[in-house]
């Protein structure tokens, strides 16, 4: 028997988690611009970088519901090359950002038990997630979906706890604005978008979807207004006790926790409570990731890009185990940057990849103009151009953000641009050793997603 398919609410709950997972990694964006900052950067950057995303993702997954997700989409609009390199960033960027949420794990945990995270176990600790997730995927898609939804009621509980008590109280010595002491809101701005970024991951499970078509667009609506709310709520609630924004920093929801509430055991509760959370929204976050990224290996592997043992599948939950563990194996790798390194690579190598999706949105506009289109972006191809221009606003502004954010010998920025050229280098690659063993992938890869309609 086939395993049954991912519905609606469990599909926005894991868009939630490879969106967003919960506030958590927005206390650097309250003490890089402040509360009035922050509120303002995580109400017009969904605007501007997440809804432009979910529209474009609505009209693609409904058009073209094919497992591969938006490698599919690239490659259909304009050919292998710019397909590959879709792929390409996504899966690099993957590594980087399948990182950063060990790396909240162990904040979490550190600030509950430090003993716990000190010395490497933090690392082995964040090794030993990512194999929970592995593990946990080969359940399934579905199995995904349902403890995600499961997982996001409790994560987000303690923070309901917190705004109720946070506008009937305030902080006793509050009343006056109190000044940022490190201004950064290119910085703010940055984690905002990573806290917004991943709208088409959820794409690569198509495949695994009831009824594709109808439920993607449901799924961007109900998860882009859930992440909006759990963003801007709980830090505009947080921001009228007069709490010193100065407090904050990565991993500080439980510290904030224990300075709104005026008891101190009440305080310790919910605080430890929040790290409960915070250590929820890692290990969902991860594992949402985990059914989004895996999907991508066995596609290529079925193109020729990759080798066939990654197009292997579990027997009984349709997952592909192969890729699951071989991806899991290097993601584990970088678990040693630090959280804002990881935040700036991600970003710019996911929003490239993110821009090719927009492109691919125009070019299918003009290439397949008659393509059934269960929703579509309003307002014309001028509309389906227009939204792509925001995000490459931010992108841009990424970019310069990382041009001073050090990686060593060399900024993100150049480290950025060595893994792109990377990516050219290892499409041509690919392409030569498939002549070699015979395979031509073009056909298969332009047409995939054709007979699923």
């Amino acid at each position: 028997m086939r395993p049954r398919k991912v519905t609606l609410l469990p599909l926005i709950a894991a868009i939630f988690f490879m969106v967003f997972g919960g506030p958590f990694g927005l206390e650097d964006i309250v003490a890089k611009a402040g509360y009035t900052g922050a509120i303002l950067i995580l109400a017009i950057t969904p605007l501007v970088w997440a809804l432009p995303a979910g529209l474009m993702v609505s009209e693609l997954a409904s058009a073209v519901p094919a497992e591969g997700g938006y490698y599919v989409w690239v490659t259909r609009a304009m050919g292998r090359f710019w397909g590959f390199q879709e792929a390409w960033l996504s899966l690099v960027g993957s590594v980087f950002d399948m990182a950063i949420y060990p790396t909240l794990f162990v904040s979490y945990l550190g600030h509950f038990a430090p003993w716990v995270t000190a010395g490497h176990r933090g690392l082995w600790i964040g090794v030993a997630l990512v194999a929970v997730a592995a593990l946990w995927n080969l359940r399934g898609a579905r199995s995904v979906g349902q403890s995600s939804v499961l997982m996001g009621l409790l994560l987000l509980a303690p923070f309901a706890v917190l705004m109720g008590y946070s506008v009937v109280h305030r902080v006793p010595a509050a009343g006056h604005a109190i000044p940022l002491r490190g201004v950064d809101l290119l910085g703010g701005i940055l984690v905002a978008m990573w806290n917004f970024m991943g709208w088409d991951y959820a794409s690569t499970v198509a495949g695994e979807v009831d009824r594709p078509r109808r439920t993607y667009p449901l799924a961007m609506a109900g998860s882009i207004t859930l992440v909006a709310l759990t963003a801007i709520l709980p830090i505009a609630a947080v921001a009228a006790t007069g709490l010193d924004p100065n407090h904050w920093s990565t991993g500080g929801w439980a510290d904030v926790a224990r300075a709104v509430l005026e008891r101190p055991v009440a305080g310790e509760i919910l605080a430890v409570a929040v790290t409960i959370a915070g250590m929820l929204g890692a290990v969902g976050t991860l594992n949402a990731l985990v059914l989004s990224y895996s999907r991508l290996p066995g596609v290529l592997a079925e193109d020729g890009y990759l080798p066939k043992i990654l197009t292997r599948r579990h027997p009984r939950t349709d997952a592909p185990w192969v890729a699951i563990l071989v991806c899991s194996a290097a993601w584990a790798l970088c678990l040693g940057f630090s959280f804002v390194k990881l935040i700036v690579l991600d970003v710019l190598l996911t929003g490239l990849s993110l821009l090719l999706e927009f492109a691919a949105l125009v070019a299918l506009r003009i290439r397949e103009p008659d393509l059934p289109r269960p929703y579509r972006v309003p307002g014309g191809l001028a509309a389906a151009i227009g939204i792509g221009i925001p995000p490459a606003v931010l992108l841009i502004l990424t970019a310069v953000r990382n041009d001073a954010e050090p990686m060593g010998p060399i900024n993100a920025l150049q480290l950025g641009v060595l893994l792109i050229l990377a990516g050219v280098a290892a499409y041509f690659a690919s392409v030569w050793f498939g002549k070699r063993r015979g395979f031509m992938p073009s056909t298969a890869v332009v047409t995939r997603g054709r007979e699923r309609r």
